[in-house]
């Protein structure tokens, strides 16, 4: 262990998080991987997001990761160990991994985090992973130890988690298939409906961020360039913040009914003690305007917005990292005895 590196890993979907303990530094890049013909790979990260929807037929550009679990362990391998090749270069004893993953995994997916660091280009690598919703308590400084009930609702790229801990552990957890890409395709969808106009994910992505807001006062207008609908032409087209956001609104309705059903299935008394906390939001999505006070009027209950948004697992990592009597909820993964 004296020569070991050590790493906390959050692999995201839309976004690779590493934590390099020696370095005391996160590292984050765009989680995608670029193959040309199936077998070559033309790029990595950011590198390769600049190629997504902008490349040929014959070259795919997209993440290993799928809903928040790994997709493809081949690419998924790429994509970390070019992260940890730029943190440090040159490596010789392995290191030890803790990665953050989704509550309830069979333990056949949890050896498939055994696999991905000791594949082909990583090599004599220890595993230990940590439940995000425990990773998110950490960074959110929710006393994971004593709370008699909490409620943790991360909303990522393509999947939102909701989480209940009690006693120090999760008691009860759900993945919903619905996240920041899923509201981007509704963008795209609304403004097909509205304006006959064709856009990329990219594009929906700037205008949810630039004019989206579920409480939105002001009518804003922003141009936007796509292909007709109808004649199969590029054209340049004004979008209205209105329509940004009635598209917005219909899959954040959907996390917030989701939500509510959650806490009527949850008992009296863990329910009572999420009352008087309020439910704790993060994950990349919940940079979305006013979502935190969308909610609170959704459900009924006070909701407390991390302002880390999507580097709050990662965070939650590097604290247990800093703290021994915190990796008492890391569980080591052992590879499969043939």
């Amino acid at each position: 262990m004296l020569f070991r590196k050590v790493y906390g890993v959050d692999l995201g979907t839309s976004t690779i998080k590493v934590y390099s303990y020696q370095k005391n530094k996160v590292y984050q890049e765009r989680n995608m991987v670029a193959v040309k013909d199936k077998r070559r790979v033309l790029a990595v990260g950011d590198e390769a997001y600049e190629m997504f929807e902008k490349a040929p037929d014959n070259i795919v550009v997209d993440s290993p990761m799928a809903y928040g679990m790994i997709a493809d362990i081949t690419k998924a391998e790429i994509s970390l160990y070019s992260l940890i090749k730029k943190i440090h270069p040159f490596q010789w004893f392995g290191s030890v991994m803790y990665f953050a993953v989704p509550t309830d995994l069979t333990q056949f997916e949890k050896r498939a985090y055994n696999s991905l660091a000791n594949g082909g280009w990583l090599q004599n690598n220890k595993v230990r992973i940590v439940e995000k919703p425990i990773a998110d308590a950490i960074a959110m400084d929710i006393p994971i130890r004593k709370t008699k009930g909490s409620m943790i609702v991360n909303i990522g790229a393509q999947s939102t988690e909701i989480s209940v801990i009690a006693d120090g552990k999760v008691i009860i957890s759900k993945i919903l298939k619905l996240g920041g890409r899923q509201i981007d395709m509704e963008i795209c969808r609304e403004i097909s409906r509205t304006n006959c106009l064709q856009i990329g994910t990219r594009t929906a992505s700037r205008l949810k961020t630039s004019v989206g807001e579920l409480y939105g006062q002001k009518e804003q207008l922003r141009k936007v360039i796509g292909i007709d609908t109808l004649s199969g032409l590029p054209r340049e087209a004004v979008v209205s913040s209105e329509t940004v956001n009635q598209a917005i609104a219909r899959p954040i309705t959907t996390i917030g009914n989701e939500m509510k059903t959650f806490l009527e299935r949850t008992p009296p008394q863990i329910a009572y003690s999420i009352l008087k906390e309020g439910i704790y939001l993060a994950g990349g999505s919940t940079r979305l305007k006013n979502i935190d006070k969308f909610l609170a009027d959704f459900t009924g209950y006070g909701v407390c917005l991390s302002d880390m948004h999507e580097t709050c697992t990662i965070h939650g990592v590097e604290k247990m990292l800093k703290d021994k009597y915190l990796q008492e909820w890391a569980a080591t993964v052992k590879q499969r005895k043939m």
